[in-house]
């Protein structure tokens, strides 16, 4: 076939040529299909990233008018942290013809799962929810011909709207500490969880600069793996160890609220009281925990989807040259009824 143009887009018959294979091998491998060898899926793979290709987003036409598609690609589509973020795009969707998907990109393999659908290219902007960017990944990202607003996560040369873990944990654990407390666990996620190293950090700096020993044995994780151990029965599962020890916590920082719910719930099934036997903070500061009273960490997520829909929509009607933005989101604590002072 004839040599591309110098400039043009590359094509997926540029494509089978620089892998050697044939165009319904190309079409298998951007589909995801097992019928492809490991050898040639990574021979097509490198082609790929070698030629920067992205397939032509879906053309659909009505009436010479194109309908605009975004899709939101997050690892799970019912969690209660991703639904509040959900509700704030939907809002700034609400006058706006545009299309919505979504892509469940799950927690066993994610990465993989995004990378399927990058290469179907089916969308017009992309709004990336709470996956670290990395790897081969972030090569894709930064060579896909459509806008990439990422929330929850940085990486340079994208749009990114993102909180700073550490500073959320440090800020609940410090409120403990000037409660009084002095004995204060933390329930944490696993430790493949993003998040999970810098809520421990956080927790250690602040126990840290209040002169308290760190004791490992307050912190805990729960069994359940659901959600990378954010889940209502992780947290139970790490608050019956920590209420199991000898010298037990006065007071709980868990990782996320849906954690606190299942440590709240343990407390009450083992016949003790919030927060007259053990005080808790969680963090999120899902809608929930308002009705439950709560205290925790508020990240604003709906205002945070809001938002970041809100830059995806500048993407897509401004020039790709814009400058790119970086916004660290607010984090503020949510002061409620499970919390008080520790008077032994």
């Amino acid at each position: 076939m004839p040599e591309r143009s110098p400039g043009s887009r590359p094509t997926i018959y540029d494509v089978a040529d620089e892998a050697r294979v044939a165009i319904s091998t190309v079409s298998r491998v951007l589909n995801g299909s097992n019928e492809v060898s490991e050898a040639t899926r990574s021979r097509v793979q490198d082609a790929i990233r070698k030629l920067q290709f992205q397939p032509q987003r879906i053309a659909r036409n009505l009436a010479q008018q194109s309908t605009t598609s975004i899709a939101v690609a997050l690892p799970s589509a019912t969690s209660m942290f991703f639904v509040e973020m959900l509700k704030g795009v939907k809002d700034a969707l609400r006058d706006e013809d545009i299309d919505l998907l979504l892509c469940n990109l799950g927690s066993a393999t994610p990465y993989q799962t995004l990378q399927r659908f990058l290469n179907r290219g089916a969308v017009d902007g992309l709004l990336l929810m709470s996956l670290p960017i990395e790897g081969d990944v972030a090569e894709q990202l930064l060579a896909f011909q459509a806008p990439v607003v990422l929330l929850g996560s940085r990486h340079q040369g994208l749009d990114a709207l993102w909180w700073d873990d550490r500073e959320g944990a440090q800020m609940a654990t410090t409120y403990l500490v000037e409660q009084g407390h002095r004995r204060i666990g933390l329930i944490s996620a696993h430790a493949w969880s993003s998040n999970a190293a810098p809520r421990l950090e956080g927790y250690r700096a602040a126990l840290d600069e209040a002169g308290i020993a760190f004791d490992p044995a307050l912190v805990a994780a729960g069994e359940t793996t659901k959600h990378a151990g954010y889940s209502e029965e992780a947290g139970a599962e790490a608050m019956e160890a920590l209420m199991s020890l000898d010298d037990r916590p006065t007071a709980v920082f868990a990782a996320s609220d849906v954690q606190a719910y299942g440590a709240w719930s343990h407390v009450r099934d083992a016949g003790m009281v919030v927060p007259r036997d053990v005080s808790i903070v969680g963090y999120d500061d899902l809608k929930l925990s308002r009705f439950l009273d709560l205290t925790t960490v508020t990240q604003g997520m709906q205002q945070a989807g809001h938002q970041a829909t809100q830059r995806l929509l500048h993407r897509l009607r401004s020039s790709p040259s814009d400058e790119r933005v970086d916004v660290q989101l607010p984090l503020s604590l949510a002061v409620r009824g499970s919390t008080a002072v520790e008077t032994a």
